[in-house]
């Protein structure tokens, strides 16, 4: 009897164990990291749902940027085609970005071939696009790109196969020739695309940002109420361009 009393007394007297499984720990800021604020939410935080609807906020924004940057892209592709693509009577087709930019720079395509016969001429003319990759062709290969070596030199052949790999095809030549104001409209829909594209990305990095800051948030409020044995959290002051003030608290 006087064993049990004594186990009794000292039980009482022993300190409560306030140990947190580490997987208890976790919990919060893995859920913060999945969907921002939830941890905070968990923990009965206030500012959770100041994660949260940054979280939809943004999401939304970067669905808006990135449905206009599909429509001005769809403009500009929508462009090229019926005026600068049409009289080549091309098939509808889509291809890289950088075959538009190239429209962006270049007036006109120019020829693929210039001779129709047995014989493959490439374009000459180096204010078209075409012409332009025959002369970069020239000036890698040959020693003088103003004065052609031998036909069967394998100095030629690697100038023609570089400007066949690069050179655009008959089915996708232009010319915005007579069409100034056109190629102009077309430069304003690539830029304003760019912008939004640009703009959606941007979006990406906070949406990550978010992410992580809410799941520190929540590691660093669930170890100190750990550590503790207490609810604590973290408070943050923010100033323009840094955290000017941290601040923790544990409840009594």
């Amino acid at each position: 009897m006087k064993a049990l009393l004594l186990a009794l007394t000292l039980a009482q007297q022993a300190p409560p164990d306030t140990t947190v499984p580490r997987a208890s720990v976790l919990v919060r800021p893995l859920a913060s990291l999945i969907i921002p604020g939830t941890g905070q939410l968990l923990a009965h935080q206030d500012r959770g749902a100041v994660y949260l609807a940054a979280e939809v906020y943004l999401v939304s924004r970067y669905l808006q940027l990135d449905h206009e940057a599909m429509s001005e892209q769809r403009r500009f592709q929508n462009l090229a085609f019926d005026v600068a693509r049409r009289q080549y009577g091309p098939t509808r087709r889509d291809t890289i970005f950088e075959y538009y930019e190239q429209m962006e720079r270049f007036t006109e395509s120019g020829s693929y071939d210039r001779d129709s016969g047995a014989a493959f001429v490439p374009e000459t003319d180096p204010r078209t696009y075409n012409g332009s990759v025959w002369l970069l062709a020239r000036r890698t290969y040959w020693e003088d790109p103003a004065i052609p070596p031998d036909p069967t030199s394998p100095q030629y052949w690697k100038a023609l196969q570089f400007y066949q790999a690069r050179a655009v095809g008959p089915n996708f030549q232009w010319s915005w020739r007579d069409h100034s104001l056109e190629h102009e409209v077309f430069r304003d829909f690539i830029k304003r695309s760019d912008t939004a594209f640009r703009r959606a990305q941007n979006q990406i990095g906070l949406l990550l940002a978010n992410h992580v800051v809410s799941a520190v948030d929540a590691l660093i409020s669930a170890r100190l109420t750990a550590v503790a044995g207490r609810p604590a959290e973290m408070h943050l002051r923010l100033g323009p361009g840094s955290v000017r003030q941290i601040r923790f608290s544990v409840a009594f």
